[in-house]
């Protein structure tokens, strides 16, 4: 497989990882303290699944300085959610909206800026 087929698969595995975070927000929006715990198992494994396939496709043929960024912004929302997950979902705690929030914004933010590098090296 291709550097590029390793990207676009990988934005595709976040895409779906973002619908299971939609999923939970709002289940938590809809006053349930935290989601089952299997929806976040699942929302983190394909998260790492797609992150590792980013990291490996960049270093070893290389990713254009946006994709830089984007994961750098999805590393730091990984820290959110592990924050969320381990310090709140795993002792059965209400889940704080403010780190929520922020946890989806930036894993947004961070997967628009890697897509759109990512197509837009296969543009060229």
């Amino acid at each position: 497989m291709d550097a590029q087929t390793m990207l676009r698969t990988a934005i595709l595995l976040l895409a779906v990882t973002a619908l299971g975070g939609l999923l939970m927000a709002g289940m938590r929006f809809s006053g349930r303290p935290h989601p089952p715990s299997f929806i976040a198992m699942v929302h983190g494994l394909l998260a790492a699944s797609g992150l590792t396939l980013i990291l490996y496709a960049g270093l070893t043929s290389g990713m254009p300085g946006g994709g830089w960024g984007g994961l750098a912004l999805l590393l730091v929302a990984v820290l959110g959610g592990l924050v969320l997950n381990l310090r709140y979902h795993w002792e059965k705690r209400e889940l704080p909206m403010g780190l929520m929030l922020g946890h989806a914004g930036l894993a947004v933010v961070g997967f628009v800026v890697l897509a759109l590098s990512v197509w837009n090296l296969g543009a060229k």
